[in-house]
């Protein structure tokens, strides 16, 4: 397989291990958006969340509070993201991954949405919820 992310599970490819247990493996992003950043990986390949498994998922969140109250402890940010991307237009490893990123003052992260809330009637809300629940 030719998967960055299953070559650091195999030990093919060195890593800066934060926590490892029989089903996850959590360790510092390389490229440390801020101090600290670290990802949380499944030790099973998944591609992205539209495959993924309740149960793995599951093995996958269960670390994200421990990681994450060790993050604030260790360096005191003035708060944290959750980050996950699928697919386009972000995903760049295609493994299953959770980013922490803990934020700091004039850290230079831009992690935004555009509020469109005023551009939109009720009927616009309640289409978009019979769409997803149909799908369900």
């Amino acid at each position: 397989m030719d998967c960055i992310f299953c070559k650091i599970i195999a030990g093919e490819i060195p890593s800066y291990k934060v926590y490892e247990d029989d089903n996850v493996l959590a360790f510092l992003d390389i490229t440390q958006g801020t101090k600290g950043h670290t990802l949380i990986i499944p030790k099973k390949h998944i591609k992205n969340v539209y495959e993924i498994d309740e149960e793995t998922i599951f093995n996958v969140f269960k670390v994200v509070p421990m990681i994450s109250k060790a993050l604030k402890k260790a360096f005191n940010p003035i708060g944290l993201n959750i980050i996950n991307n699928n697919d386009q237009p972000h995903q760049s490893v295609f493994h299953f991954h959770i980013h922490l990123i803990p934020r700091y003052e004039d850290d230079g992260m831009i992690l935004s949405t555009i509020n469109n809330y005023d551009k939109y009637e009720p009927t616009y809300f309640n289409n978009l919820i019979t769409k997803i629940t149909n799908e369900m």
